[in-house]
């Protein structure tokens, strides 16, 4: 399967664990990406609360450039990036007024006809073959799978799975094999990009996540945007210093979850890149392998 790809600029730089888990994937599931050509940032929050032609005008730009490339569907990993392509294709499409002022900005026109897939939507589409092509035991490893404001909403943007009780990252779970936990904040905000400019909330936020996702029974939570998981992972020594938590919770992109299923090793999906370490969550895969191989050897 040939797809286009949006990296983004966090998966260029602080969130470069997801890349790399992402191209090891990728090639386990003979899926080729094609990197859009002079691509550049989508605007992300700050374009968007600052200027809204500006929001739809960068990434428009590289719907532009993936048309070019004849890439008919493009992957934006990132939830951020991929509601922002989103919401520029369908604003170019229903207000011809927005269509012609970015096609003036742009220099020229285009027909606006390249789809823009989440991660969990190409996901989705493959569970058959990540289960097939499963190699490591997952088996009783509990998950929390966290969507965040941006992965299934709003639902006029993305258009896939159920805005308000989605399966998506479940089923992609178990087709990983690993088991996803019910709990009360997958579709909470962590705080986003308030990160730096109001820190104070996005820890009481991202506290609840946590404490959530603990009080499920989770030993890890899967989340599919970089700003997610440096929320979650940067901010939580912070928030388990004051609450005394027993223990860290480790997050993990989603590709680097499929990609333990897949048999990958550890480095080439980038688990040494996060502050919360997710040692915990190898030691149980390990311990869950051995024990199937006593059972298999007596």
């Amino acid at each position: 399967m040939n797809i286009g790809y949006f990296p983004g600029c966090s998966l260029h730089a602080t969130a470069r664990e997801y890349a790399e888990s992402l191209t090891a994937i990728a090639a386990a599931l003979d899926i080729k990406l094609d990197e859009i050509k002079d691509w550049a940032c989508c605007g992300a929050t700050s374009a968007h609360s600052t200027n809204h032609m500006l929001s739809v005008a960068l990434p428009a730009r590289t719907l532009m450039l993936a048309e070019k490339q004849n890439l008919g569907r493009v992957l934006a990993p990132c939830a951020a990036c991929y509601n922002r392509l989103a919401s520029a294709r369908q604003a170019i499409a229903k207000d011809k007024e927005i269509a012609g002022r970015i096609q003036a900005i742009l220099g020229q026109s285009f027909e606006n006809s390249v789809q823009v897939l989440s991660i969990a939507q190409l996901l989705s589409e493959m569970t058959g073959e990540i289960r097939d092509k499963c190699k490591r035991p997952l088996r009783n490893l509990k998950v929390a799978c966290y969507y965040g404001c941006l992965l299934v909403r709003p639902p006029e943007i993305c258009q896939f799975d159920d805005p308000e009780s989605p399966s998506s990252l479940e089923n992609i779970v178990k087709a990983a094999g690993a088991t996803p936990v019910q709990w009360d904040m997958a579709l909470e905000c962590c705080g986003g990009g308030f990160s730096l400019s109001r820190t104070a909330s996005v820890v009481r936020l991202s506290r609840s996540i946590l404490q959530s996702a603990r009080k499920a029974g989770a030993q890890a939570i899967v989340v599919a945007c970089p700003m997610c998981h440096s929320n979650l992972d940067f901010r939580q020594g912070a928030i388990n210093m004051r609450d005394n938590a027993p223990e860290p919770m480790p997050i993990l992109f989603l590709s680097q979850l499929v990609g333990l299923g897949l048999g990958l090793d550890p480095a080439r999906l980038g688990l040494s890149r996060h502050f919360v370490s997710p040692q915990p969550v190898l030691n149980f895969i390990n311990a869950v392998k051995l024990q199937a191989e006593d059972r298999e050897h007596a």
